[in-house]
């Protein structure tokens, strides 16, 4: 299975996924901590989470997959979502909740 396959089998499969620098025990970068306590905050902690750090193929692959230059990215439902800066502010003006709770 190429990267872009296998990018696309987990953000299809999984309701909530989050690539992330490090693992939500221990992130690695403040973008992806942040990333993780807005998921927390809104009641998701059961989330799919991929350490790109652990896999320079899937660092590059999901760059290219949602053209989006920076880690962490989330996505929902399939649905790319946004990186660190998109979901603080749709965290604060609540539409993130409601992507969530459409899942």
């Amino acid at each position: 299975m190429d990267v872009q396959e296998l990018i696309k089998q987990q953000v299809t499969s999984h309701p909530v996924v989050l690539y992330m620098k490090g693992t939500p025990q221990f992130p690695m970068c403040g973008f992806s901590g942040n990333a993780v306590r807005i998921l927390n905050a809104l009641g998701v902690n059961d989330f799919f989470s991929v350490d790109v750090l652990s896999d320079p193929a899937i660092r590059q692959g999901i760059k290219d997959y949602a053209n989006w230059p920076t880690i962490p990215q989330l996505y929902i439902n399939g649905e790319f979502v946004g990186g660190a800066d998109i979901m603080i502010e749709m965290y604060q003006n609540g539409e993130l909740l409601s992507l969530i709770q459409k899942d």
